[in-house]
């Protein structure tokens, strides 16, 4: 079988320490903030040059921690409620022959960093805290727009489904630029589609921050938040 060496050129700082509540798209939460950072050899500037002038980037990535030997011609997306199977070819599972991602997201802006030279700050990531990146290129409207595009099972974005309560709970332990975008997440629901128990508590890790919740209903319940002093975010 044909092989190729692909290298990698960054890895992205996010919020995200582990997969479970990550939304599933790139750009369902444009609060969500993270930043590129350059392998030593790809931190020369002029690798950059220009990048100021779009607004949009597509990041190449790898699903690190989907990487498998085998894979499966059929799945069941999360958006036909995890029980319907489709081609693989016809979703975006992790699960695939190359465990390769592709997501569009909005660039913020460039900032030096000590140690680290250039880096991008980006809004609406869909990765891991240091997914590794293979390539960045610039979204260019005229050719990666089509408003004409047919989305398949998937014709909209899926709405926020659940009204967040209860954020008290994070007021002394999540930094105030970052509740916007937990509850972002939160409101989406992070639940796997088909669990609907009312009295199970959910965790999930953001920013360093152990949150705890349930779901009634449309409503989701923040059940409580603790800081992890050792990893959480400034």
């Amino acid at each position: 079988m044909e092989q190729h060496t692909l290298r990698v050129i960054a890895r992205i700082r996010t919020d995200f320490d582990e997969k479970f509540g990550i939304p599933r798209q790139s750009g369902l939460v444009e609060e969500l903030r993270a930043c590129i950072v350059f392998e030593p050899e790809y931190r020369n500037p002029d690798a950059l040059r220009g990048i100021e002038g779009f607004s949009h980037l597509w990041l190449i990535w790898q699903f690190s921690k989907a990487v498998r030997e085998d894979w499966s011609a059929t799945v069941r997306p999360p958006r036909l409620g995890g029980n319907e199977r489709i081609g693989v070819f016809a979703s975006r599972s992790p699960f695939r022959p190359n465990a390769i991602g592709l997501s569009c997201v909005r660039l913020i802006g460039t900032e030096q960093s000590p140690g680290l030279g250039t880096v991008l700050i980006v809004a609406g990531a869909d990765l891991l805290d240091g997914t590794p990146i293979y390539d960045i290129k610039p979204y260019l409207p005229y050719a990666d727009c089509h408003p004409e595009a047919v989305g398949g099972f998937a014709v909209s974005a899926p709405a926020a489904k659940l009204d967040v309560k209860d954020m008290e709970n994070l007021l002394n332990c999540l930094p105030e630029d970052k509740r916007s975008a937990l509850v972002g997440v939160l409101s989406l629901d992070p639940r796997p589609s088909y669990q609907e128990d009312p009295d199970r508590i959910y965790g999930i890790r953001f920013a360093g921050i152990n949150v705890r919740f349930r779901v009634d209903g449309t409503v989701l319940y923040v059940c409580g938040a603790d800081a992890d002093p050792a990893r959480a975010k400034d």
